[in-house]
């Protein structure tokens, strides 16, 4: 018996098309590893800069700062200040309290502090902390006319325009004189305004009663006026035991139209990259983020060299380049925040007798991370493009499982899985309803037969012979891939034949029973007529001017020739 059926229609050879096919869907699946790969190197990258402790660290410090009240007094909280008052009694008070900790529970003398501050006994104090000040000059908004006899001075909204630079108050010390900033720390983005670095500033003693005395200069000789718009209080603090540098911002913003609004940041980042073995684990994680990122480059500049302009007619090679240029950027991020530490890290903590700028450090530590999320999450969409598609690549493991070749390509692939979700979405009827009309089609041909004459018994036995053939017809042979080949094992041999047989059977029944019912018996002939073309590609075959037979033990069939000499001759023998 023949193994399978051929057909040459010019060309390369079946063997070398089929040999292109398999290599393309290896090549297909070898990208999913590849890429599968690269997310989840991508995902530890994400989450291993993360964990819990910066969570806890960040939450015990703002219960500290922000929830703590003045003892005897519920709304003298940093959350909860709305006056100049309010917030000179969280100077005095909270803040005082939860900075400088510098005696046991039970009074007793702390162990050497080596002139620093142990907040929670284990959080070391990092320099000393910052007061900054940004105020507004005198006549930066308009009175009107009728006002001006009531009101000679105005304040307007901040902005860099309107930033006061001038010394007020007692103009001795660095709290009243203007200062211009020596740090790259970015602005800041607050409720009312953007704010520049500089200011009216000042830093706080490492003695508690130094710092206490000096609040209490500051309010008394009104440091806070009319013309201020933000009050800054910056402070770090390092954590010996998770290995994390805490970096806090308390702000207070000073509106035009009175009142005052809290806000604040705690930023818990781990400056100190690489100290256990874990650490070195991720820094390998980050060559290899890399390595991908330079492979996958190159493959879509050779995409761009081969495509040309219609590389960038598909919206999935726009996503493609988002992406890189997405990994890029946090390659940058990530090496220059490195850069950053390496050159000042070190610098930063040798500064103990004044404020420590660890903000600018975290802020690009943050930038870094808002970056790679950004990446992961595009990541991702793209890996959600791919599941769309497993569907089709579980049935190529499925044909490759059980010997058979697959019967489609990348492309085509795609194709039907985007089909898939515009059934999804209900932008495209499902193949569900054109099976209800082919089943409503049935049910026509049906009708007809008993307008015929013929009885029930024999239109359900036509029936199943319709539908045993379209169950074979789905099996056996795709019109969308017409010029595929497969193979056709023994057992499917003899389904195929005891079905042409029965065929031939039929057919002369109805040939005897209703020769004067001319029209369904042609009907019936013709769809003979097809189902021999259905057949003969997947048997062995021949062309002459001759007619296709189907020689049995006990008798030859003979089935009709089609009308263009397609190569479609069957001739088999069961053994016998």
């Amino acid at each position: 018996m023949a193994e399978a059926s051929r057909w040459h229609r010019g060309g390369a050879s079946k063997h070398k098309l089929h040999y292109r096919k398999e290599v393309e869907i290896t090549t297909t699946l070898q990208e999913l590893l590849l890429y599968f790969i690269f997310l989840i190197n991508l995902c530890i990258l994400t989450f291993g800069m993360v964990n819990p402790h910066m969570y806890y660290l960040n939450k015990v410090m703002s219960s500290l700062f922000l929830d703590t009240s003045v003892p005897g007094e519920e709304r003298t909280n940093f959350k909860s200040i709305r006056s100049i008052t309010d917030f000179w009694k969280f100077m005095e008070g909270p803040l005082l309290e939860g900075l400088y900790w510098d005696s046991w529970y039970n009074n007793q003398q702390l162990y050497n502090l080596k002139n620093s501050s142990r907040i929670y006994y284990e959080n070391i104090l990092l320099g000393l902390p910052r007061v900054r000040q940004l105020k507004v000059r005198n006549n930066t908004c308009k009175v009107y006319s009728s006002f001006q006899s009531l009101m000679s001075e105005c304040y307007g909204k901040y902005t860099s325009a309107n930033e006061d630079l001038s010394n007020f108050g007692l103009q001795i010390n660095t709290e009243w004189r203007y200062s211009t900033s020596n740090t790259n720390s970015p602005w800041h983005w607050g409720f009312l305004g953007v704010y520049r670095n500089g200011g009216y500033i000042f830093t706080l003693s490492k003695s508690k009663s130094e710092t206490k005395n000096k609040f209490t200069d500051l309010r008394l000789n009104s440091w806070i006026t009319r013309g201020t718009r933000v009050i800054f209080i910056d402070f770090s603090l390092y954590n010996a035991n998770v290995n994390l540098f805490c970096i806090i911002r308390l702000v207070a913003e000073f509106p035009a139209t009175g009142g005052i609004l809290t806000s604040w940041q705690f930023y818990s980042v781990k400056l100190l990259r690489y100290v256990s073995y874990y650490d070195y684990f991720i820094a390998s994680c980050e060559i290899t983020f890399c390595i991908f990122l330079f492979v996958f480059t190159t493959q879509e500049v050779k995409k761009i060299k081969e495509f040309k302009s219609a590389y960038f007619k598909s919206i999935w090679n726009w996503l493609e380049l988002l992406l890189l240029l997405l990994c890029f950027v946090a390659v940058s991020f990530n090496t220059y925040c490195n850069i950053q530490i390496f050159l000042l890290l070190g610098q930063l903590l040798k500064s103990t007798e004044k404020y420590s700028d660890f903000y600018f450090l975290a802020c690009w530590h943050i930038y870094y991370n808002n970056i790679i999320a950004i990446t992961i999450f595009f990541a991702w969409i793209k890996n959600m493009f791919l599941a769309i598609i497993n569907d089709t690549y579980s049935e190529v493991k499925a044909d490759y499982s059980i010997g058979r070749r697959p019967d489609f390509e990348l492309g085509k692939m795609i194709k039907q899985s985007y089909k898939n979700v515009l059934e999804k979405f209900r932008l495209k009827k499902a193949q569900k309803d054109e099976d209800k009309k082919t089943s409503k089609g049935i049910g026509d041909l049906a009708e007809q037969a008993r307008r015929e004459g013929f009885d029930k018994n024999e239109i359900q036995k036509a029936e199943q012979m319709k539908k045993w053939k379209e169950r074979l017809e789905k099996k056996y042979y795709s019109m969308e891939f017409p010029d595929d080949y497969q193979p056709v094992t023994h057992e499917q041999f003899r389904e195929l034949f005891l079905y042409a047989v029965e065929l031939q059977k039929e057919l002369h029944q109805f040939e005897a029973k209703s020769s004067g019912e001319k029209g369904f018996s042609s009907m019936v002939l013709r769809q003979v007529e097809r189902q021999s073309l259905t057949l003969s590609p997947r048997l062995e075959q021949r062309c002459d001017s001759g007619l296709n037979t189907l020689q049995t033990e006990n008798q030859v069939i003979l089935l009709p020739q089609p009308p263009k000499c397609l190569g479609l001759r069957v001739h088999t023998t069961t053994p016998g």
